[in-house]
């Protein structure tokens, strides 16, 4: 069957975040893809409503075959029951971490340019944020690893990691991952790995995704694994997403800095992400081929038709990190919203002023008429 990622759909009006919060600009900013979720999760959605009682949930047997399955399909892993931390979603589960792991006045470390939450759950937990920038070497964005050794304290007790990276689109090397993982098992520090886009990597065979819950057992006492449907399926309205914790020492500590801080997820929520893994991977494999072509059209014309402007090489989301320091404005985001009534996001939120993302994760005609405005205030 063949999906139709093409078609136009009319959101405006439908109490959509990314159309709806500013209505008098064009959207390509918070990661909210245009498309339809798979039929099979729509159909799961209808079949569970139509039961009509819609009470409290719990985890039903088929979406924890439906997990596990994914895991040992996807991961290769052999994931137990009990591994598995269901999650209302993923920022909140920050949260929890910097609430559960280290003392009052601690650090959470992380490197930069990052996804905004990580730069700011500190502050739920009386932590510091301690951050260190990414480096390009050979045109690619790598750790400083010298940097992060000479910032590193004592008091340093959460690493927060987005692999594949938002916003820059790396996906980790095995050798980057076990070196960051050595790294944290070094200095007494949770790896925290956020995987929400690690089933988005445009070409596996290229840049293989590296899970950390597959690393030795005995770096899993220090390694919280999160994972969620929500990005790839176009569900995160749903509000459902795991944490895959091996060690169960760490696992308790994590749960108990639950508390009452956790939403209820929905029944709705556990069907549509059952449904999405178990069925999902047609629709997943043309929604891969499409967003690699919308890649290199964003790709393509930023780097012949936006002056000023340089774009990393993309391996992964559906998102693209735009240098544009060359342009000489005081804030990009600002500028392209004022003189061309875009709204992208702002690279000041991601540690990196001067900078701009662009979700390419709508039709091609949408990315095109998003970069002609660009193009045409440039000009």
């Amino acid at each position: 069957m063949a999906f139709d990622f093409d078609r136009i759909i009319p959101r405006r009006g439908t109490g959509s975040l990314k159309w709806d919060k500013f209505p008098e600009l064009d959207p390509f900013w918070v990661a909210d893809m245009d498309f339809t979720s798979p039929p099979e999760v729509l159909e799961a959605l209808q079949e569970r409503v139509a039961h009509g009682v819609l009470g409290y949930a719990v985890p039903h047997q088929g979406l924890m075959d439906a997990l596990q399955e994914y895991m040992q399909k996807r991961h290769q892993l052999s994931i137990q029951e009990e591994e598995i931390v269901h999650l209302g979603g993923l920022v909140c589960a920050l949260s929890m971490i910097a609430r559960a792991i280290g003392k009052p006045g601690g650090q959470i470390m992380t490197c930069t340019p990052i996804y905004p939450p990580f730069l700011s759950v500190h502050h739920d937990a009386d932590k510091e944020c301690l951050t260190v920038p990414h480096i390009q070497v050979d045109g690619r964005w790598v750790f400083d690893w010298e940097a992060m050794e000479a910032a590193v304290t004592e008091d340093t007790a959460i690493f927060l990691l987005s692999n594949p990276q938002n916003p820059l689109g790396r996906v980790f090397t095995r050798e980057e991952v076990e070196q960051l993982a050595a790294f944290c098992d070094r200095h007494d520090i949770v790896l925290v790995s956020d995987e929400i886009h690690c089933d988005l990597i445009l070409d596996e065979t290229q840049t293989p995704h590296v899970c950390a819950a597959g690393l030795p057992e005995e770096l899993q006492k220090r390694i919280i694994t999160l994972l969620a449907p929500s990005k790839t399926y176009n569900i995160a309205g749903m509000g459902y997403a795991f944490a895959v914790i091996r060690d169960a020492a760490l696992r308790r500590k994590f749960t108990q800095a639950k508390g009452h801080s956790q939403p209820e997820i929905g029944c709705l929520s556990y069907y549509t992400a059952e449904a999405a893994y178990r069925h999902g991977e047609p629709w997943r494999q043309q929604l891969l081929a499409y967003l690699a072509k919308n890649r290199d059209t964003v790709t393509d014309f930023v780097r012949t038709r936006l002056p000023g402007c340089v774009i990393p090489d993309i391996e992964a989301t559906y998102l693209a990190w735009i240098d544009c320091r060359a342009l000489g404005k005081d804030n990009p985001a600002n500028f392209f919203e004022k003189e061309a009534t875009l709204y992208l996001s702002d690279g000041v939120y991601f540690g990196a002023p001067g900078h701009v993302r662009f979700n390419y994760g709508c039709p091609n005609s949408r990315v095109l008429e998003g970069l002609e405005k660009m193009a045409n205030v440039i000009a």
